[in-house]
């Protein structure tokens, strides 16, 4: 599970870049019940954080860089933001924003792993990371679709220390690898990767990518909203034994994300 202590190798924080601010806060605000607070307005600089129940569950932003594709970007904890960007370089993989301090917050950076899959590090300072999480509304599960499971693997392992379990997924689905932060128990469970073929690529043309699970309290009832908003559902809603009823679900702008009701224990 996904916890606000947010230990080394964690997810910690999200953020969504589009063409249109106001449109997805409006989307998002349908699908998840999300408010959207505006950091301030302006071609450039439009943008500001999602809120539920008044704390901070994500960020959102006007997607600026030339010929990104709208994506949600999962930030995962690190103690020193400057030897992670060693690591990632040592591993094959690319720097795509430099580290820098974003005030007293922390400090950020973020990369493209060897395959071509985009993820950031957060170095905390005054702020850990979102306010809520596994909870109806929030981030509950992580997940990367990448086109070589074993050197996905052997990448972040080595950048991050997360820990790896196999499973077989079931109907001969393939192996679906579960991973845990670095010395923590199988509870800190946080996410998971799955060797995908190209067609399950097609969002990202090609490349692998890491997309965000939200809990919701009832995952039709979500995915109606989707629709209705003008989003897509490209997988659901079913039932996944042991986990829950979810559906793969694409925005208003490509952007790819999953609601889960998890199961009762």
């Amino acid at each position: 599970m996904i916890t606000t202590d947010f230990v080394a190798g964690s997810p910690c924080w999200l953020d969504l870049g589009v063409p249109d601010v106001r449109a997805a806060a409006a989307f998002y605000g349908a699908v998840l019940g999300w408010d959207y607070e505006s950091m301030g307005e302006g071609e450039e600089g439009e943008g500001g954080m999602f809120r539920k129940d008044g704390k901070v569950v994500a960020g959102l932003g006007k997607l600026t860089e030339e010929g990104a594709r709208p994506a949600w970007m999962i930030y995962f904890t690190v103690t020193d933001a400057d030897a992670t960007t060693r690591a990632v370089e040592a591993g094959g993989g690319t720097v795509r924003v430099a580290p820098r301090d974003l005030d007293a917050w922390g400090r950020m950076a973020q990369f493209s792993d060897p395959l071509g899959g985009q993820f950031a590090a957060w170095q905390p300072g005054s702020t850990g990371g979102a306010e809520l999480v596994d909870e109806p509304g929030s981030l509950s599960w992580t997940e990367l679709y990448t086109s070589d499971a074993a050197a996905a693997k052997e990448f972040y392992g080595g950048v991050l220390g997360w820990q790896f379990s196999d499973m077989e997924m079931p109907g001969g689905g393939g192996t679906y690898s579960l991973i845990t932060p670095a010395g923590q128990p199988e509870e800190r469970m946080h996410g998971g990767l799955v060797e995908v073929g190209e067609e399950d690529l097609a969002l990202a043309d090609g490349r692998p990518y890491w997309h965000p699970v939200f809990a919701v309290t009832d995952c039709d009832a979500a995915v109606a909203e989707v629709t209705e908003h003008g989003g897509t559902v490209r997988m659901g809603p079913e039932d996944a034994e042991g986990v829950g009823r979810l559906a793969v679900c694409v925005d208003p702008f490509d952007a790819d994300f999953v609601v889960l009701t998890p199961s009762r224990t």
